[in-house]
């Protein structure tokens, strides 16, 4: 057994390659393990054992620095750097899901969006360069990544260093669902690695020929007409990098081999590697979108009925059948959001835009120019990467798109970075825009045909992950909803989202509730209902700063800053939203 509880880095590099070969099995054999129970990220992580087992072979942490893009392939390296717990992945009091520098000095960067690790490792090499440090820093980035134009800004600069900088390309030719575009295409044919092989050998029968250099010299001009030939208007030697590839990147001694010769070069060095997400697992390597993440096991065996997303996803298709101006979006997520049921039924109206939320949102945005009806299914988390293109390119010429936003509020364990409490502040700010909270199935589709078909301007149709809650209400509502307790109170309770569920309980303690729907505009009605109550007390599964609560001159607990990892109930808990909490921050 080599993956014992004080397996580090050195251990690493003292193993034979036979010993390594067998390390990456167990190292497979416990993520399969842990993330069937835990939930998590299995497929990407499976594809990248051998790869971080070669950077841990050639390189030094925390010395040398890692910058993880996307960091859900980073569960290898958090294993192979003295995570004891990792059998508390994703779990409270356990480990992150993603690199987090506060848990551990060998991570060196954030790691939960993407198509930054560039842009940060560029940083951390000129920091190095200020501070007159040595170290290497590698990037390591899945083709994903790649779909995102923060990464080309990053690159743009990255080519002029003269020092060492390394991008390894992990090429999976996978997003989170099935890459598409032209990057996908363009990958899939770049295959140098034959080149730099009949360089060498070239190489090495000049220097054994009796003509000399002379000779040497003369083919040499003619190099670059040879490469040309074989790498034709290569993107990444055009932006400075010296290229590598492709790379089998399940072949742990190639890796090593050509980790350590770009160790060497002192510029920077692009490795293109080539993996199969789920490797070594049969049911993640045929279906890697499913086994991208993972609820537990518990979870997704036994479902009861709809997520929000697949309500969602039935609806679109639905009115897309109605409709033909109707449009759907999204990056990089079509079955993560539902988006599948649409793009089956009409791919000529289905856009997955890769990872790229900004181009995501203009691309909607000139959908609406000519008068179709674009709807963008994103997560909240997401949808923060683009607010400046509702802004600017939808709100100021009132540009009718809807926003799908999964995964609202809280958001258990894939922790801080993937939170959905920002997006209603962040909203309210753009003018004429209207969001929406639904809390049923079918105010869900209510919502949604109310956004596409009687809003104007950006439309937020907002829900959190897992199954559609189904409190037995015998209407839909889109503005608001009043509960009466059934005795003169004085106490009001005002929510939305998932603090609904506790606060219908607190109605057989005396309170009254009021439920928003319509969270901006607020229905002049809902103030007018606060008036004539005493006690008000507003509960807010988002940002207090920004969020409905300041609307209203009332007592109000929501959250503040991030929230530490755990499961949704525990977090709920924790920011005060269970009953319990609830009835004593109210006084009853």
């Amino acid at each position: 057994m080599l993956l014992t509880n004080d397996i580090n880095p050195a251990k690493v590099k003292s193993f034979s390659l036979p010993e390594k070969i067998m390390l990456c099995e167990e190292i497979r054999a416990m993520l399969i393990s842990v993330v069937s129970k835990n939930g998590g990220h299995l497929a990407s992580n499976l594809g990248t054992v051998e790869l971080i087992v070669a950077l841990h072979s050639v390189f030094t942490t925390p010395r040398d620095k890692f910058i993880f893009d996307v960091g859900h392939q980073a569960y290898t390296h958090k294993l192979l750097t003295g995570r004891q717990a990792f059998s508390k992945l994703r779990q409270e009091g356990g480990i992150s899901g993603f690199p987090k520098p506060s848990e551990s000095e060998h991570d060196a960067f954030i790691g939960g969006h993407s198509s930054i690790s560039v842009s940060a490792g560029l940083a951390i090499a000129a920091a190095n360069r200020i501070k007159g440090e040595d170290g290497n820093v590698v990037v390591i980035a899945g083709d994903g990544s790649f779909t995102g134009g923060g990464i080309y800004e990053g690159l743009n600069n990255a080519g002029k260093l003269k020092s060492n900088f390394i991008v390894i390309l992990n090429d999976n030719g996978m997003c989170i669902s099935k890459s598409s575009g032209a990057l996908s295409a363009y990958l899939s044919q770049l295959r140098t690695k034959g080149y730099y092989e009949a360089k060498n050998r070239v190489k090495k029968i000049l220097g054994r020929s009796t003509l000399g250099k002379g000779v040497s010299g003369a083919i040499g001009g003619t190099k670059r007409v040879v490469k040309s030939a074989l790498i034709p208007d290569n993107l990444f030697e055009n932006l400075g990098f010296k290229y590598f590839g492709s790379v089998d990147g399940h072949n742990l001694e190639e890796l090593i081999y050509i980790l350590e010769l770009v160790k060497t070069l002192n510029k920077p060095c692009l490795v293109h590697i080539k993996t199969t997400k789920g490797k070594g697992f049969v049911p993640a390597e045929e279906n890697a979108g499913h086994y991208h993440g993972l609820d537990k096991i518990k979870q997704t065996e036994i479902k009861k009925a709809d997520a929000y997303s697949d309500v969602f996803g039935k609806e679109i298709a639905r009115l897309g059948a109605e409709d033909n101006r109707v449009c759907l979006i999204t990056a990089a997520m079509k079955y993560a959001t539902g988006c599948n049921y649409f793009a089956k039924e009409f791919p000529e109206r289905f856009f997955d835009a890769g990872i790229a939320e900004a181009h995501a949102a203009t691309f909607a945005a000139g959908l609406a120019s000519q008068g179709l009806l674009p709807v963008f299914a994103v997560y909240s988390t997401f949808m923060q990467r683009c607010f400046d293109q509702l802004l600017h390119d939808a709100a100021i010429e009132k540009l009718h798109m809807v926003l799908a936003i999964d995964r609202a509020g809280l958001s258990g364990e894939d922790g801080a970075t993937h939170q959905g409490t920002f997006d209603v502040g962040l909203l309210s700010l753009i003018p004429q825009t209207t969001i929406y909270a639904p809390l049923t199935a079918a105010e869900l589709r209510l919502c949604l045909k109310k956004a596409l078909y009687e809003d104007s301007g950006i439309a937020a149709v907002r829900y959190p992950r897992g199954i559609a809650y189904d409190p037995k209400l015998t209407e839909a509502y889109a503005d608001y909803a009043h509960y009466k307790c059934g005795r003169d109170t004085k106490t009001l309770i005002i929510t939305y989202g998932r603090p609904v569920k506790p606060a219908l309980k607190l109605l057989k303690h005396g309170a009254d509730v009021l439920r928003l729907v319509k969270l901006n505009p607020l229905p002049a009605v809902v103030f007018e209902i606060a008036k004539c109550y005493e006690n008000v007390v507003f509960f807010e599964e988002a940002s207090l700063s920004g969020g409905v609560a300041e609307k209203f001159k009332c007592r109000a607990r929501g959250i503040e800053g991030f929230v530490p990892l755990a499961d949704v109930e525990k977090q709920m808990k924790l920011c005060g939203f269970d009953v319990e909490s609830m009835r004593e921050f109210a006084g009853l």
